[in-house]
């Protein structure tokens, strides 16, 4: 699956990214192919909570309860990133890349969020300790498959 077969998918739909374990790599992907501003509208890293708060509008008191990595804040992420942007699709990326995690939060773990006119979806995959440069890459590729099936009748 490549962001071309995506693009060529949206048919006037568009597209915005919200990001914190990925860095930004899901926009990357996005915005690689030629005439890719047809249907990406912008992506935003979100690292911190105050970033989440402050550009998505993720609220302060879901941060606190549930912590960044939960599927919660996928969803406001999510959620906020479609309303801001003004995108029909917005993918959010949430997770621990590692080193490290905790027993409750181990390594590995990415929660996603999928946000359409119909309904916002969430997910949390459990990638393991695999590094965090493959961590990360599995988090893109699958924020990317999560696009492709969004767009797909």
């Amino acid at each position: 699956m490549t962001a071309r077969a995506i693009l060529e998918a949206a048919q006037g739909r568009t597209i915005a990214t919200a990001e914190s374990c990925t860095g930004g790599m899901v926009a990357a992907a996005l915005t690689d192919p030629p005439g890719s501003s047809a249907a990406f509208l912008w992506g935003v890293v979100t690292y911190s909570n105050a970033a989440k708060i402050d550009l998505l509008g993720v609220r302060a008191a879901t941060l606190d309860a549930v912590g960044a990595v939960s599927e919660e804040v996928a969803r406001e992420m999510a959620e906020g990133a479609r309303a801001r942007s003004g995108a029909d699709i917005a993918v959010a990326v949430t997770g621990i890349a590692g080193p490290g995690g905790s027993e409750t939060k181990p390594e590995g773990r990415v929660c996603f969020g999928l946000a359409t006119p119909e309904r916002t979806g969430v997910e949390t995959v459990e990638f393991g300790a695999r590094g965090r440069g493959a961590v990360r890459a599995a988090a893109r590729d699958h924020a990317l498959a999560l696009i492709l099936s969004a767009l797909q009748p």
